[in-house]
C-alpha cells in the first residue's frame, strides 16, 4: 500500500509523454527540459509503485501498468479540469489552458485571428494553437478542440457546426483563354487540374454536387501539392483549374484574379468544432466554441444552425 498520492503535475506530464511516445517531444510541448520530464515520470512511478514506461532507442513504450495509469490519469485530470470549469463558469471568467488545432491555410488565415480576439476577450485563458496538414485525433493527441473543414468526423468525437462553407471550381482568365472553359464536370478530365492532398481531400477525385446530382470526377494535372495556398498561387498564375473553399478564393474571384468555372457545381465543406466526448460539459470549451461560432461567419463563410451532434455512428 502506498501512502503517497500521485502529484497532479506528474500525471499531466506522464499523459503528455504517453501521447507523444517521446520525452523530448513532451518536453517541447510543455516548455520544460527533458531532464525535468524524466524526473516527474520517475516520481510518479515511485508514487504508484510500478514501471509505467519503457524507453527504447527509437521511442517510449507504455507498459501494461502504464496503460492503466494513463486511463486513470486522464479521468483524474479531466475531473480536475471540470472542477475549475465549474468554478470559472460561475464567475463568468473561463480560465486554464486550451489546446486548439486546425489546418495550415484555414488555421493561419481565419482561425488564428479569431483565437487572438478570443484571448483578448478572456485574459485568464491560455491558448496553444497548432496547425497541421493532416487530420488530428484530438483526444489521442492531447488536443481539446480541432477547428476543421469537412464533414467526415470520427465516431468517438463530438462535433458542432460553426459555419457553412463550400468549395468551388475556379481558374484564371489566362488559363481559360488558352485551354477553353469546361461545360460539364466530365470536361474536367481533359483539363490541367491543380490537385491538393490536404487533410481530408480524396487525392485526384473531385466529388461535386450540381443540377445533375452528384458527380465524382477523376482529375489529373502536371502540378499537385499538399498545401492549398501553393495551389491557389498556381491557379492565379494560369496553371490550371482549382477546387478550393470560398473562404480562400472568394476574395480572388471578387478581385477578378480568378473566375468561377461550372458555377452550378460545388463541394460541401462545412466548418466544425470537433472535441473529445470527455470535454462535452467543459465550460471553457463551450466558451471557445461559442466565440468561434459568432466570429467565423463572414469572410465568405455563412451562418450555420450551430447544431451539435455526436459524429457519425
Amino acid at each position: 500500500m502506498h501512502n503517497r498520492l500521485p502529484n497532479l503535475e506528474d500525471l499531466r506530464v506522464f499523459v503528455h509523454v504517453a501521447q507523444r511516445s517521446s520525452f523530448a517531444a513532451a518536453a517541447l510541448d510543455l516548455g520544460m527540459s527533458a531532464a525535468y520530464i524524466t524526473k516527474r515520470v520517475q516520481a510518479l512511478e515511485a508514487a504508484v509503485g510500478a514501471k509505467l514506461l519503457n524507453r527504447t532507442t527509437r521511442r517510449v513504450v507504455v507498459t501494461e501498468d502504464g496503460e492503466r495509469t494513463y486511463q486513470w490519469a486522464q479521468k483524474i485530470l479531466g475531473d480536475v479540469d471540470h472542477l475549475y470549469d465549474d468554478l470559472s463558469a460561475r464567475r463568468k471568467a473561463p480560465r486554464g489552458t486550451v489546446r486548439i488545432c486546425s489546418s495550415f491555410g484555414f488555421g493561419r488565415q481565419v482561425v488564428a485571428p479569431a483565437i487572438s480576439a478570443l484571448a483578448q476577450r478572456y485574459p485568464a485563458l491560455s491558448i496553444r494553437f497548432e496547425v497541421f496538414d493532416r487530420l488530428v485525433d484530438v483526444g489521442a493527441e492531447g488536443f481539446d478542440l480541432d477547428v476543421r473543414i469537412g464533414d467526415e468526423i470520427a465516431p468517438h468525437h463530438i462535433a458542432r457546426k460553426l459555419a457553412a462553407n463550400h468549395r468551388v471550381l475556379c481558374a484564371s482568365d489566362a488559363y481559360l483563354r488558352r485551354r477553353g472553359t469546361p461545360r460539364t464536370p466530365g470536361d474536367l478530365a481533359n483539363h490541367d487540374c491543380l490537385i491538393i492532398k490536404e487533410r481530408d481531400h480524396a487525392f485526384g477525385v473531385w466529388r461535386l454536387r450540381g443540377p445533375g446530382g452528384e458527380a465524382a470526377v477523376k482529375v489529373r494535372g502536371q502540378l499537385s501539392t499538399n498545401h492549398g495556398e501553393i495551389a491557389v498561387g498556381w491557379a492565379v498564375e494560369g496553371r490550371g483549374i482549382l477546387l478550393r473553399s470560398m473562404w480562400n478564393v472568394g476574395p480572388l474571384i471578387e478581385a477578378g484574379k480568378l473566375r468561377q468555372v461550372l458555377p452550378g457545381y460545388y463541394q460541401e465543406a462545412n466548418v466544425w468544432a470537433v472535441y473529445p466526448e470527455r470535454l462535452e460539459s467543459s465550460a471553457k470549451i463551450k466558451v471557445c466554441i461559442d466565440w468561434l461560432e459568432t466570429y467565423l461567419p463572414g469572410q465568405y463563410l455563412q451562418q450555420s444552425p450551430g447544431m451539435t451532434r455526436k459524429a457519425r455512428q
